[in-house]
């Protein structure tokens, strides 16, 4: 029975090219900080009023309930919502093609790239959620010292950035696929 599936799978890979397993990791990693990014905006939302805020480290870190509008660091948040909502969801859908396609030429071998992109696509997925749902995104990470703020992040802002920095290491040290 396992020869049948295992040569089923070797079919589906020469037929379509596509590797179930390679697929699942995306499913899961991409999934998890999806999940774990709306949950934690479901709660900042639920438990939070906005601009309210929970010091969790004095003088360092505070829970903060932000919802911008804009990009990152507030990229086009006085611009109208339908701007906005046409430039956001162009520009997010071509990011998640993109980030697709990367992933699927990514050889199996380089399992860090991959789970990289699929960092990257979870979080893009996550802020996508809100700006459909909401037409802004939902931040609560919010690093300062003395007065000077980091602009507030989310979670799925970090799995980009995690994302990222791995993508960024494969480049700089030569270790993207052939």
């Amino acid at each position: 029975m396992s020869e049948i599936i295992q040569l089923e799978r070797g079919n589906m890979i020469e037929k379509t090219g596509i590797d179930p397993k390679k697929y699942m990791k995306l499913l899961w990693i991409g999934g998890g900080v999806l999940f774990l990014d709306q949950i934690t905006k479901w709660v900042i939302m639920n438990e939070l009023s906005l601009h309210s805020s929970i010091p969790v480290i004095q003088g360092i870190f505070n829970i903060t309930h932000i919802q911008n509008p804009g990009g990152a660091f507030g990229f086009l948040a006085g611009k109208s919502d339908m701007i906005r909502a046409i430039v956001f969801l162009f520009f997010s859908s071509i990011a998640l093609v993109v980030i697709l396609y990367f992933y699927h030429t990514t050889p199996r071998t380089h399992t860090l790239l991959s789970g990289g992109f699929a960092l990257i696509f979870g979080g893009a997925m996550g802020n996508l959620v809100d700006r459909i749902r909401f037409g802004k995104v939902i931040d609560f990470l919010d690093f300062y010292v003395g007065q000077h703020h980091w602009p507030a992040f989310n979670v799925a802002d970090s799995a980009i950035c995690v994302g990222v920095v791995i993508f960024s290491f494969h480049v700089l040290f030569k270790k993207m696929p052939d």
